[in-house]
């Protein structure tokens, strides 16, 4: 297996195994074509979940927002996930051993990466930051799968 298969695997695995403890019953996609790699239902809410594997520098968790396919022969296609593809990416940090929910009116109509701080910046900034432990809990009562075709 591809190292880059086993980590997104791993992830998969620690998203659905904290999202189960959180007491959601969890599907999953048959196939490689969805835009979700799970579905969380909690209480009859169904969650779109993209998971996402990461490594932080224990300084800032960058989050992808986006993914990449190779169609026709070779050609790189970058896809960017918004509300109308995913409910939310949970990324798992290798390094903090610790999963983050971003939801998906954050990612607008389409961004290639955000970051996510583990620790204040060095200047003091707070306009603009967001801070990694306001991400460690979904909101799973929200009802976001209001889903604009």
């Amino acid at each position: 297996m591809a190292p880059l298969k086993k980590k997104g695997d791993l992830a998969e695995l620690k998203v659905a195994a904290d999202l189960a403890d959180r007491g959601c019953a969890l599907s999953f996609p048959y196939g490689e074509d969805c835009d979700y790699d799970l579905i969380a239902d909690y209480e009859g809410i169904l969650h779109r979940v993209q998971v996402k594997y990461t490594e932080s520098d224990g300084v800032v968790i960058g989050v992808r927002c986006r993914s990449h396919s190779l169609t026709n022969g070779g050609v790189r296609r970058a896809k960017c996930y918004t509300a109308k593809t995913v409910d939310w990416i949970a990324v798992y940090d290798r390094t903090t051993d610790c999963c983050y929910y971003v939801p998906s009116r954050v990612l607008g109509t389409g961004r290639a990466q955000l970051h996510l701080r583990l620790v204040p910046t060095r200047n003091g900034q707070r306009i603009g930051i967001r801070n990694a432990a306001d991400y460690t809990t979904p909101d799973l009562t929200l009802n976001p799968p209001i889903h604009p075709r």
